[in-house]
């Protein structure tokens, strides 16, 4: 039987920001998720890296100063899939104030420590940047935040934990965790195969996320009340809605936000709702409810309102939040809840309630912290300046690493060039070193080799939805297509559809 220092169950943003941490400070590391890599909260994000302007509402003063402290940090870990963006806040008469909206951006400007992202500023909606608009929004304000390819996140996370020695056991469940003394034996299934295997560990981690619970009732084998609240919050993908790169931030009569985003393959993103939800976090999907939501609350914006033939993609995910007892899942607290047990002698346990995935390194150190108190502490705080892989370039110099990689593949198109850089950042010359045939829109046979080889792509899911957006442009024959060809990397037929989520018909 194979032993570790730490074994984490759940490979969402913050089992994997574990684990790279714990690796790289010199512990012992087996991660196991059930699914692929990100494949539950942390791909259904909106994408962003961000303070969290609303929640100065609810006084959580130290969670935004914490994520607003981290946008710098993973923009410079990570340049290539972390960028600034500006987001415009249109005045909207009879809603917050001029005034309160001016307090709280000098707030969000001087509470993290702010130092390369460009400050606030009143703008004038009469111009260009208003012209999506309707007339009657004519001032408002821009502010800085940051956009993310959010599974992208966890699965560079996961590369650099394993690099550092961490092993990672993907399409893989934990059907037991009992404790032996000051060990954990842990039994997890392959899911493919059906085989069993079972694995000492000196500290265990639950970052199963929506399904932290279920852990806790199932293979620790638990009657507990529950800790998490379950909140589902839906997207819609629509048409190229204006041409700047600007994203709105829009306020709702209901005391809501939501925004709109510049996204992949020539489309907006629009979202998020709040809504709670039961049942199993797996099977969320977006309501008629909360798609009339969306397109009615963009719409009261947009000069051109949006209407149900706009959406060409859907998506839903379950956020798990601390069960804090607000009275609606707009007021759940956001921030991270950790609760370690095990007495002297004792394997000890580490139970992860909520966060969000811009503090997710700050929640590893912490948790890393609870880890050295219980098996003694190795190294100091290093996430935050080591860069993640493909990271080690200037944040200022994305057009110069395009330059070098257009030179050195001169057949790939731009659009691929910029999509490339995106995703790997310097390993993007590494892929282009053997590109291969064309399977479709820029996804080159190199480029899937290194997402089966390096990055645990089993399914075309995993690779079209979530190691790429890809998925927007593929028609079915091609997907059909590339199914067979990953059958051959792979050494078996996936048997994924089109996507994941909603698609528009």
């Amino acid at each position: 039987m194979r032993t570790f220092d730490v074994a984490v169950i759940g490979g969402g943003i913050n089992g994997c920001g574990i684990a790279r941490d714990a690796a790289g400070r010199g512990y012992s590391v087996a991660l196991t998720e059930q699914n692929d890599l990100g494949s539950g909260t942390s791909s259904w994000s909106t994408k962003l890296i961000h303070g969290g302007l609303r929640y100065l509402e609810h006084y959580e003063f130290r969670l935004v100063r914490e994520a607003l402290a981290e946008r710098e940090v993973l923009w410079s870990i990570a340049p290539h899939i972390v960028r600034p963006l500006r987001f415009v806040l249109p005045l909207h008469a009879g809603l917050r104030p001029a005034w309160l909206l001016r307090a709280g951006l000098f707030l969000y400007d001087h509470l993290g420590g702010r130092k390369r992202l460009p400050a606030t500023r009143p703008v004038d909606l009469t111009g260009p940047l208003g012209a999506p608009l309707k007339a009657a929004f004519r001032r408002g304000f821009e502010y800085s935040d940051a956009r993310v390819d959010d599974t992208r996140l966890v699965v560079l996370n996961a590369r650099d934990a394993e690099v550092r020695g961490a092993e990672i056991a993907v399409r893989s469940r934990v059907v037991s965790a009992r404790r032996v003394g000051s060990m954990w034996r842990i039994v997890r299934r392959d899911l493919r195969s059906g085989r069993e295997e079972e694995i000492a560990a000196r500290f265990l981690v639950n970052a199963a996320g929506p399904w932290v619970d279920r852990v806790i009732q199932g293979p620790l084998g638990r009657s507990e009340a529950r800790h998490v609240r379950l909140v589902q919050g839906s997207h819609i993908v629509v048409r190229r809605l204006y041409e700047h790169d600007r994203a709105f931030i829009f306020q709702n009569a209901d005391g809501r936000i939501i925004f709109a985003i510049p996204y992949a393959n020539g489309t907006t993103l629009v979202g998020t709702t709040d809504r709670d939800f039961s049942g199993d976090p797996a099977d969320a999907a977006i309501t008629e409810e909360e798609t009339d939501y969306l397109l009615r609350a963009a719409s009261e914006y947009f000069a051109e309102p949006l209407r149900r033939a706009d959406i060409v993609w859907s998506f839903s995910g379950v956020r798990p939040l601390f069960d804090d007892n607000a009275s609606t899942a707009q007021e759940a607290t956001r921030d991270y809840v950790l609760k370690t047990e095990g007495g002297p002698g004792e394997a000890a346990l580490l139970n992860i309630f909520g966060g969000k995935i811009t503090t997710y390194r700050k929640l590893a150190e912490d948790a890393l912290a609870e880890i050295g108190r219980q098996l003694g502490a190795r190294g100091r705080s290093w996430t935050g300046t080591s860069p993640l892989p493909g990271g080690d370039f200037p944040v200022d110099g994305v057009a110069e690493l395009e330059a070098a990689l257009a030179r050195a593949a001169p057949r790939l198109a731009a659009s691929t060039v910029e999509r490339l850089v995106a995703a790997y950042g310097t390993d993007a010359l590494r892929i282009a070193a053997d590109l291969g045939p064309d399977l479709g829109h820029g996804l080159h046979a190199g480029e899937l080799r290194w997402m089966v080889e390096r990055e645990w792509a089993r399914t075309v899911e995993d690779v079209l939805w979530r190691r790429s957006k890809l998925g927007l442009a593929f028609s079915a024959d091609e997907v059909a297509a590339l199914r067979t060809t990953m059958a051959t990397l792979t050494g078996s037929l996936d048997d994924a559809a089109t996507g994941p989520a909603t698609a528009a018909g």
